[in-house]
């Protein structure tokens, strides 16, 4: 199984995506906080692409999210 298709990627994905929506940032916000292109964060949010822990705590960073309160609100069932 690739894992962008495993169900706690997916999840993990999802809160992101709520997160960032909780935040009232788009997509064009959030990808020129991380210095990257739009097209870059969209990949991400419709799993074409994985992010690994680095960029994940660049998201959480420019989102103003601590990352242990948003594992926390991760479901990751085995």
């Amino acid at each position: 199984m690739r894992s962008i298709h495993d169900p706690r990627y997916q999840d993990l994905i999802k809160k992101l995506i709520e997160l960032r929506e909780s935040k009232n940032v788009t997509q064009v916000e959030l990808a020129r906080l991380l210095n990257k292109p739009q097209s870059y964060v969209s990949k991400v949010e419709i799993l074409e692409r994985r992010l690994d822990v680095i960029e994940l705590i660049d998201w959480l960073k420019v989102l103003d999210a601590n990352i242990f309160d948003f594992l926390a609100f991760c479901y990751f069932q085995n």
